[in-house]
């Protein structure tokens, strides 16, 4: 079983708790599908009053999240109070409140997931906390039962997201961050189509880090020959594997803290196709790291004048490499919108591309849930 209990009981060897704690050791049980600004509040609220806190992470094996995820992203918001542990049992039982056997069956799986310490305090949200205290001997203490301090629910993020951006963690944000990847040949705009879509939406983009490995190659070229040209540089397969992997760490490092769409100035697919321009084919290793984002948007060579800074080699194989960018992307199960023309017209296709990827939504599987429940 995922986060299983390690053994000890709660209090031993996780930290120091409140100085006068009014419980011993507290349970707060949930989905946590997806943990949000509410459960955070739950969780700091019994950490606050209790010695040792076990939370019991218990979904259904339908949900889109898998357990070990909402496990790591818990522990790591609330890496401050180690006193309290994270423990994952998934429970497939149905959810009905007013059938006594359906209680047992759910009580049974938190006892499991309890390792059988007693507990004095049961922290809910919840109308069932009185219930499920009362079966655990334990003290219901009811935090913001209204929603009223932190107005949101898991049942609204599901449903929109975006529109509850602000309740959600960096980890969870990360996860549910949409990825807009611009590619296309040199100097057809990627750069500056990237920053303009960052712009239009108020959010980050995360440059291409070939440019920048390319501008340090070179300038190690002209340490030792100052009439060294971008020419001269040589790249090489571990260049490439650093490209991507670079690459991807700023991607996932901005994803912590951007809005709902993040837009990438080039990829691991790209990358593919400039280690084929370069050494003549594509390795297996730089293949293996492509990702799926939610779109791409290829930026044609055509009516875009060459702009040589010094940091470009490719002005004739411009036609050629938006040809690949083209064929590589066609089967990749990721929808494709070409951008040509003016950059104003360019723009305003990307954003109907990128509000359409908004307007989709998130498809999450329904958990089990009682009717009323907004846990």
């Amino acid at each position: 079983m995922t986060g299983a209990a390690t053994g000890r009981t709660p209090a031993e060897g996780v930290g120091t708790g409140p100085a006068a704690p009014e419980f011993r050791h507290a349970m707060v049980v949930g989905k946590f599908y997806p943990p949000h600004a509410g459960h955070h509040a739950l969780i700091e609220a019994a950490a606050a009053r209790c010695a040792a806190v076990t939370v019991v992470v218990a979904p259904s094996r339908r949900e889109s999240i898998p357990l070990a995820l909402r496990l790591d992203w818990l522990r790591e918001v609330h890496a401050a109070t180690p006193w309290v542990r994270f423990v994952g049992r998934y429970d497939d039982h149905p959810v009905d409140y007013a059938d006594p056997a359906v209680w047992d069956l759910h009580c049974a799986v938190f006892r499991e997931a309890l390792g059988g310490a007693p507990v004095d305090a049961v922290f809910s949200s919840e109308a069932y906390g009185e219930e499920l205290a009362r079966r655990f001997d334990a003290v219901s203490v009811c935090v913001d039962p209204g929603r009223r301090g932190v107005p949101v629910s898991g049942t609204a993020v599901r449903a929109d997201p975006a529109g509850h951006w602000d309740r959600l963690s960096a980890p969870v944000r990360a996860w549910f961050v949409r990825r807009v990847v611009v590619v296309g040949a040199e100097s057809t705009g990627t750069t500056t189509m990237a920053a303009a879509l960052a712009a239009h939406y108020g959010n980050r983009w995360v440059p291409e880090y070939g440019r920048e490995l390319t501008a340090r190659k070179l300038a190690r070229l002209r340490g030792r020959d100052p009439a060294a040209t971008v020419f001269d540089v040589v790249w090489d397969r571990d260049d490439f594997a650093e490209v991507v992997r670079e690459q991807q760490a700023a991607e996932d490092a901005a994803a912590r803290s951007c809005g709902p769409l993040l837009f990438c100035d080039t990829d691991a697919r790209a990358t593919a196709v400039w280690e084929e321009r370069y050494l003549g084919s594509t390795s297996a290793r730089v293949r293996a790291t492509a990702r799926r984002p939610a779109l791409y948007l290829l930026t044609d060579h055509v009516g875009v004048p060459f702009d040589d800074d010094g940091l470009r080699d490719g002005e004739h194989l411009r036609a050629w490499m938006t040809g690949r960018f083209r064929a590589e992307l066609a089967g990749c199960g990721v929808p494709v919108v070409e951008l040509a023309g003016p950059h104003r017209r360019r723009l305003a296709r990307a954003v109907a591309a990128c509000d359409k990827v908004l307007a989709a939504g998130w498809s999450l599987a329904d958990p089990l849930v009682a009717p009323d429940s907004e846990h």
